[in-house]
């Protein structure tokens, strides 16, 4: 189909006998989004990507990329994307502008070495070692390299991983712009604010598969609601059959130090809860709010944290 830039079905990855990395995956990625593969470590978000890319060969399925198969015209393929994987490791004497200026000249066409450096906004460390660089600038010089072909589809493997908030947000600020341009962008990642920030559609990806695709809102909204609201009382009798049956609770879910219950309307379901705990004569040690996120997604989804 035209409109995708990636199209894949029935994506199957092992590594030996033991091992199941991609087990049947499916993923269409539209021309002109931005689109995050979200869920743990080991989920097969990297494996996934790497097919993608061309670096590794599926054990089943049929891949697709800007209307093109790896088995034929890679070379010419490959100049239509850009790629920066989860480490980039550079000669440390090598300038910002010595190592784009290499870059660039992998490619028959593509950017200026100066548009691309303004682009990631490095133009006052143009001059530098690339040993010198922060975390966050030798990322964004990573990404320039990526760009300098000027690619029509870009893969970004956790890209921000790492780093500290101001350098994330200034690799935001650079896909944000790219995906305003028009640039595909295919983004892996953890961080679920990232993702809400970024992401056109999300797959959320757990032991190889997608388990949940659409929006950002649209899966907040379809599968846990709008509020979330965290508690820790002191009474056993406060227990899930308990603060199910309570008014406005869509979902509840016992956490280390309390429940969360998920909610549609957050001012029918606190009072509910407030008056659970005065006639259970408990005493209510702490209670929050939060409007859903996609960690709340995957954990109604999976039962457990991102992260575990």
């Amino acid at each position: 189909m035209t409109d995708l830039a990636i199209r894949c079905r029935g994506l199957v990855k092992r590594y030996g006998s033991e091992v199941l990395a991609v087990d049947g995956l499916d993923l269409d990625v539209r021309r002109g989004e931005c689109f995050g593969l979200l869920g743990p470590n080991g989920a097969g978000k990297t494996t996934t990507v790497e097919i993608l890319e061309g670096l590794l060969l599926p054990d089943a399925g049929d891949v697709e990329v800007l209307g093109s198969r790896w088995t034929s015209g890679a070379t010419a393929l490959r100049e239509r994307l850009g790629i920066t994987l989860q480490e980039t490791h550079l000669p440390e004497k090598l300038t910002v502008e010595e190592v784009v200026r290499l870059f660039r000249s992998f490619y028959r066409r593509g950017r200026t070495v100066d548009e691309v450096i303004a682009l990631v906004q490095l133009e006052e460390k143009r001059r530098a070692w690339f040993e010198k660089l922060s975390g966050g600038q030798k990322q964004r010089l990573a990404v320039a390299c990526a760009l300098v072909g000027d690619p029509e589809l870009l893969f970004l493997d956790e890209p921000t991983t790492g780093l500290d908030p101001q350098s994330r947000r200034q690799l935001w600020d650079v896909v944000v712009a790219l995906r305003a341009a028009g640039c595909t962008v295919l983004l892996t990642t953890h961080y679920m604010d990232e993702a809400e920030r970024l992401c056109d559609r999300v797959a959320i990806v757990d032991h190889g598969k997608v388990i949940a695709l659409g929006t950002p809102r649209e899966l907040i909204s379809r599968m846990v609601g709008r509020e979330v609201v965290e508690f820790a009382a002191s009474h056993d009798g406060i227990d899930e059959a308990a603060l199910a049956g309570l008014d406005g609770v869509h979902s509840v879910r016992r956490m280390a130090s309390g429940f969360a219950l998920t909610v549609d309307r957050v001012h029918v379901a606190i009072p509910s809860l407030l008056a659970l705990v005065e006639a259970k004569g408990a005493t209510l040690g702490r209670l929050s709010t939060h409007s859903a996120t996609l960690d709340d997604v995957f954990v109604a989804l999976t039962g457990r944290q991102l992260r575990e």
